[in-house]
Order: structure tokens, then sequence, then C-alpha cells
């Protein structure tokens, strides 16, 4: 044991497919290594959960845990196999090699092939499911409730090329981007174009309308992302992505909708402070309040004055 390992009781390496570089990490995964840290720190059990470096950067990542630390190896959710990487490599059977001074336990697995080196070496094997054995409740089921989140729906532009040199809406969209990842909400992609053939869009603007009525709020660089948001009572969080403002922020003015940044104003903390608004009590009633007014709108009105005939001319009289 190295230096700093513990002189008594068990000290627990939690791992799973979400440790690898070449792994993912579902939900699933998440949840059911969530179970079982509560389960260790109920028990005041030592322990530490290694992640992949390309989902949590700043986390204990696998090749930085010291097998030397540990008594016990747990792998938790996702199948057991030894079926290669992309680079070649076998990560569970590589884990075993390494990890194998720890007593090593896989619980609330998948074991497709039973005789697979990557189950058998398991010196205890609780599985979810498996050959010949009944199945067990999936590990997720046992991970605290879930706190509740804002769902924020996503709508993006990236043509508009009649505005040529005025165009931000690269910048704009990176700037977004990166900082939609840092809210905390569950952030939902949509597009306000219709397609009667992909499922993945909406085929009538009812359908559309039903999305975004589910929302929270939005956020947007499109005019109709906006609109119809406000359409639905919902607040949206705008950005426009032409230099010097356009059809998002005069549509904006026209609704007496506040929430607009220009191209320039992207920056985290202007969005944080409008998205917050955007989700309070009192976004939600001025976007009430902008849908009301939209409906009083009078430019069909003219439409109509426009389309009436003309009055006719007197006839002039017949020359001598």
């Amino acid at each position: 044991m190295s230096a700093d390992a513990p002189t008594a009781g068990p000290r627990v390496l939690l791992t799973g497919w979400f440790s690898f570089l070449h792994g993912e990490v579902t939900a699933g995964d998440m949840l059911a290594a969530q179970a079982v840290q509560n389960t260790l720190r109920r028990a005041c059990v030592a322990h530490d959960t290694a992640w992949s470096p390309v989902f949590a950067p700043h986390a204990l990542h696998l090749e930085d845990a010291d097998p030397d630390r540990y008594t016990h190896l747990v792998f938790t959710c996702g199948p057991l196999h030894s079926h290669p990487a992309p680079d070649g490599s076998s990560p569970l059977l590589d884990l075993h090699t390494r990890f194998a001074r720890c007593r090593r336990i896989a619980v609330g697995v998948s074991v497709p092939d039973p005789a697979d080196p990557a189950a058998t070496l398991f010196d205890d094997l609780l599985h979810r499911d498996t050959a010949g054995r009944p199945p067990t409740v999936d590990l997720s089921l046992h991970a605290p409730p879930p706190a509740g989140r804002p769902l924020v729906g996503v709508i993006l532009t990236h043509g508009q090329d009649e505005y040529g040199p005025l165009r931000r809406h690269t910048a704009v969209t990176r700037a977004l981007t990166d900082w939609l990842p840092t809210t905390e909400a569950a952030r939902l992609p949509l597009d306000t174009r219709l397609d009667t053939r992909d499922w993945r869009l909406p085929a009538t603007p009812d359908e559309l309308h039903t999305l975004l009525a589910r929302l929270d709020a939005v956020v947007t660089t499109r005019l109709h992302g906006m609109v119809l948001a406000l359409r639905a009572g919902v607040p949206a969080l705008a950005v426009d992505p032409v230099a010097g403002g356009a059809k998002v922020t005069a549509q904006a003015a026209a609704l007496g909708w506040p929430a607009v940044l220009p191209c320039d104003g992207a920056h985290p903390h202007h969005l944080d402070r409008l998205l917050r608004w955007c989700l309070s009590p009192q976004g939600r009633r001025r976007a009430a309040s902008c849908a009301a007014r939209a409906a009083g709108a009078t430019v069909l009105d003219d439409l109509l004055r426009r389309l009436e005939p003309a009055p006719a001319h007197p006839t002039a009289p017949a020359a001598g």
C-alpha cells in the first residue's frame, strides 16, 4: 500500500463505463453511480469515483487513481464485455489488470456472455440481468429524487445571408453554445422549420406550439423563435445576430418585449441575468401581456383597406 492508503476499513474506487476515455456517460450511468455513492456514504465507507476526462475534466480520472490507495474496485451499470475500444484496447480487461490487487465487484450490470473474462474476472458479480437468472431492478431507480430544473428551448439560426457583412451569426451562436451548458436547466433544441417527412421536426405550427407551451423559457436568435414563444405565453431570451440590430430587435420593440440583447452583448453575465428574469413570475406575466398586445395588432386592417375598391372617377363629358 502507498503511504496515504487507509490503515483500516475498506476504501472503494467506484467505476463504470463512465470512467473510460472512450466510454460514454448516460443518465442511467450517473444515477446508478449516485445510488452506489449514497449507499457507501450511509455505510461510512470511504470512496472515490473515477470519471471520463472528456465528460468531467476536473474530476478524478482513472489514469490518476492509484490502485494501491484502494481495497476494493466497484464497477456499476452497463454491460460486461471485453470488446475492443477504438484504440484496440479492452477497457474492462485493462481495468482488471491494473486493479488486480483490489477485490473487484460488479453491481447492477448486464452480462451478455457469462464466460467473457470481463465478467469472470470479477470476484463478486451482482448482476442486473444474465442468462438463466432472474433480473434485478436497475440501480438508477435507487438514485436520489430528481431536482427540478426549468425546461428551456433553444432556437438558433445560421443563415440570413441577406444581411451580408452585418451578419454576426457565427460569433453569437458560439457565445450561446458556450454559455448554455453552464445553465442549470434542461435544454431542448428546437426549430421553427416545418417538415412533414422528418419526425424530429414539427409538421404543423400547432405541433410547434404544443412544444413551446410546455417550456419555461426560450433562448433564440430567430425572430419567430421569439414571437412564437411569446404567442405561447413563454418568455424568450433573444439575441439579435445582426450588427446594429435588425428584425429581431424591431419585432421586440413592436411587442414591447425587453429581453433582447445586441450581438455584441451576448456575454455570460448578461445572458444569466436575462434568463433569470425570463424564468421569474414577472417574465412570465410580461410574456402573457405581449401575447395579448399582439392580438390587437391592426396591420391586417390596413391590408383590408388597401383591398377596398377604388372610388369610381366621374366620367368626363364628351367633347363637342
